[in-house]
């Protein structure tokens, strides 16, 4: 994918969010090349509007949290995920409440949607943070790095005490194609001991059956059972791309996590802003080659 993309069209959808319950209004639309992806208060008026970026990153407590100035919406992750897996590059999301809605707790039904409206080439080429030294963080027995790759891939790893978890670990190169198949699908996932807990802190509000892998004591409690033996990793690894492409664009490198979350995530983001000298913008040639973006130094994105 050389050059940047967008939708050929809007899609609309509605739902509940996550953790508000609230009934809520989403559409997704093209936008010019070299603009981003923008989201739109359109039950505000004023300056309702945010380009997504690290530094925008308010919240990420059991999701991650975007802010304006004097608005916020929460749980962008899933959309986000969908919309770096499937290539698009420039998007205007237009919402009508403070969360997006969960749909099924996973990205498929975002991807669906992008793949109904399809998704047309742009005149400009597609730009890439590509990592050029490690960038990591270790903290409490966690750690999240990015290190050089041609390419996008991920090595993931979980450990939980539950018996329907344990450890899982996912090591996968991503392209549209592996992401459709592979990662879009798993679901979110949480703990009925932790229902009423949740609950009493503003969370967990919209959450069930339908829309979440939800573990008793011992199991899964969901009729179906899970997509995949290892469902509750391949959901990370979709947060997680949801997360990094909060960055603003997508990366040329390697993503190694150990029981990281949304805040590692984002730290990790924030620190590799910083850490101008640990990547570069490049754009790919038809040729598979790097070329450094002229007036356009690193240190621009870093903000």
């Amino acid at each position: 994918m050389y050059y940047q993309q967008t939708l050929n069209t809007d899609f609309s959808c509605s739902g509940i969010g996550l953790h508000t319950g609230k009934k809520v209004n989403l559409t997704v639309g093209p936008a010019p090349a070299g603009t981003g992806i923008q989201f739109v208060r359109t039950d505000l008026s004023g300056k309702n509007k945010v380009k997504v970026g690290p530094s925008t990153v308010s919240g990420t407590s059991f999701a991650t949290t975007i802010s304006g100035k004097d608005f916020y919406i929460s749980t962008v992750e899933h959309l986000m995920s969908a919309l770096v897996g499937m290539g698009v590059d420039n998007a205007v999301v237009k919402i009508d409440a403070e969360e997006m809605p969960i749909m099924d707790g996973s990205a498929a039904p975002f991807v669906t949607l992008i793949s109904s409206v399809g998704v047309r080439r742009q005149s400009k080429p597609r730009l890439y943070m590509e990592i050029t030294k490690p960038v990591m963080i270790r903290e409490a027995g966690k750690s999240v790095a990015l290190y050089p790759h041609d390419g996008f891939r991920v090595d993931y790893e979980i450990d939980f005490e539950h018996p329907a978890i344990k450890t899982q670990r996912l090591d996968i190169e991503i392209t549209p194609e592996s992401y459709q198949e592979e990662i879009a699908s798993a679901r979110t996932f949480g703990f009925l001991a932790e229902y009423n807990m949740l609950k009493a802190n503003g969370f967990a509000n919209g959450g069930g059956l339908e829309n979440a892998v939800v573990l008793g004591d011992y199991s899964v409690l969901n009729k179906g059972g899970l997509r995949y033996p290892d469902e509750f990793v391949r959901h990370k690894i979709l947060d997680s791309l949801g997360d990094l492409y909060l960055a603003g664009l997508p990366i040329l490198g390697r993503f190694v996590a150990y029981k990281s979350g949304h805040g590692l995530n984002n730290r990790l983001a924030r620190q590799l802003m910083a850490q101008s000298e640990s990547w570069k913008i490049v754009e790919r040639t038809p040729a598979v080659e790097r070329e450094f973006v002229a007036g356009m130094p690193a240190a621009a994105w870093a903000r």
